[in-house]
């Protein structure tokens, strides 16, 4: 359906400003100019994610094309109209934008693109000189459409984003749409593999869920390095659960990682695993959290009673991890150290895709402190640190998202918890590792989840020897609620 009368007042324009030095818009014969591609880098990413989808609509034409001989023109708030803008567009090859409260913006986008002619759908009023005709039969095709860096359009819901996929297709981009529910590019699997496939195109970004990314750029960055969980996306705790054997390379006595070699320990941490398949909606992942900083009972040569396990000790166990698709999480107990310090002696394996970090504030010590003396503890601010680095490591060096684990089993150990900082860059997961009986760890579980922050996930300890009685996996499932995204086995 088409409008009725539109008022076309260029001094009006002119006079407010909307006249961008564009090139007049002074009609013609609809068609007779071929529509051009915006000129974006390869590494350019657009964000289309305002509340308003008039506004996104006249966003994304700005993204992908520089010139367009028309375009076709909806009122927002019109269903019926939006769907045969769309489908105008898309067979015109001209973009598809949508009027809010006023035509202002779509009269700027038109006067942009050296539009010789607009088609309306609905009731379309706008305040331009450009003539209201119907678009031409199948249009042009954009010469340029068949370029190697046209756009990749990732389309939050395609469903409220008729205009912008329109406009899309009539640019000759490549559409991927997210999967229902979910709002972060970097837990779609399609996403990713689109993204990668196509890291020398362009992206755009269109829809209102993608305004609560914390760095798109990023995202996008990420995503196009093509590493996946092997369960698909790279967000670590969002679809995703892990069941990791815990301990330290040759010392049985704290945990039984250390019970076996590399391959050894790889194989047990898939029998585990398969304990838990079938028990919940999400998949299952088989891990490894290996202590790579040994609280110790002496002071050691430097003195601050940790014992720093060398990267090469380490790196057969991620080797073997990385061979066989699981994640390996990297634990500290630094003793009278700080967290950071230690963190950084394991910068080249934290570099890694799928090698992630803990942090165990039970041997974060102070100066006149001892292992097994005092349960130790470690400020809000310190974790802050620790956190800022990883994400700035995972930012420098195009990494997908990094889990960051923080080990607790009494609220005393994380001071002032509720100061601890959200990077979108990292997952913080708290780990309730208490031992003993299951009243008592239900009692910790609990008391954990009080006042924590907002958006943490959780983890769970099974201990084989020390819990009264060890949960099997039916009832770790059963009955730690919420369902734990990480259990380990020490």
């Amino acid at each position: 359906m088409r409008s009725g009368p539109t008022s076309r007042v260029l001094l009006a324009l002119a006079a407010t400003g909307l006249l961008l030095g564009a090139a007049g818009c002074t009609g013609g014969r609809p068609g007779a100019a071929r529509p051009t591609l915006a000129e974006a880098r390869a590494d350019t990413v657009t964000v289309a994610a305002q509340s308003d989808a008039a506004e996104r609509s006249v966003r994304t034409s700005r993204a992908l094309f520089g010139t367009a001989p028309g375009a076709v023109v909806a009122p927002g708030d019109d269903p019926d109209a939006v769907r045969s803008a769309a489908s105008a567009a898309e067979a015109a090859h001209v973009p598809a934008l949508l009027t809010g409260s006023s035509g202002a913006d779509v009269a700027r986008e038109l006067h942009r693109l050296g539009a010789d002619w607009y088609e309306a759908e609905g009731d379309v009023s706008i305040d331009t000189d450009v003539p209201e005709r119907d678009a031409p039969d199948g249009g042009h095709a954009p010469a340029s459409s068949r370029a190697s860096r046209t756009a990749t359009v990732v389309v939050a819901d395609a469903r409220a984003e008729a205009a912008a996929v329109a406009t899309a297709k009539a640019a000759g981009a490549r559409v991927v749409t997210m999967p229902r529910g979910v709002t972060d590019p970097a837990a779609a699997p399609g996403v990713v593999t689109a993204l990668h496939e196509r890291a020398d195109h362009p992206t755009v970004l269109v829809g209102a869920a993608f305004g609560a990314l914390g760095d798109a750029e990023w995202t996008v960055r990420a995503a196009e390095n093509g590493w996946q969980l092997p369960n698909g996306g790279q967000r670590p705790f969002d679809g995703h659960r892990y069941v990791a054997l815990y301990g330290a390379p040759g010392a049985p006595a704290l945990g039984v990682l250390g019970e076996q070699g590399p391959e050894a320990t790889v194989q047990r941490a898939r029998s585990v695993a398969a304990g838990y398949e079938g028990l919940g909606d999400v998949p299952v992942t088989p891990a490894l959290e290996v202590i790579a900083t040994v609280a110790a009972g002496d002071a050691g040569p430097d003195g601050d009673y940790s014992s720093e396990l060398p990267v090469s000790t380490l790196e057969p166990y991620v080797d073997a991890a990385h061979d066989a698709g699981m994640p390996v999480i990297l634990d500290l107990q630094p003793g009278r150290a700080d967290f950071l310090s230690q963190a950084k002696r394991y910068e080249s394996l934290l570099a890694e895709p799928g090698v992630w970090l803990a942090l165990d504030p039970e041997w974060r010590l102070g100066h006149d402190q001892v292992p097994l003396q005092q349960i130790g503890s470690a400020t809000a601010s310190e974790v802050n640190e620790v956190s800022s680095w990883l994400a700035q490591l995972v930012r420098a060096q195009g990494l997908p998202p990094k889990a960051l684990v923080l080990h607790q089993f009494r609220l005393s150990m994380v001071q002032d918890r509720s100061a601890l900082q959200e990077h979108p860059e990292l997952d913080l997961l708290i780990h309730a590792d208490g031992q003993g009986s299951q009243p008592d760890k239900q009692a910790t579980w609990k008391a954990l989840h009080a006042d924590a922050p907002s958006g943490v996930h959780w983890g769970w300890k099974n201990f084989t020897d020390e819990d009264q009685p060890m949960l099997s996996p039916q009832q770790t499932m059963a009955d730690v609620s919420p369902t734990p995204s990480l259990v380990t086995y020490q």
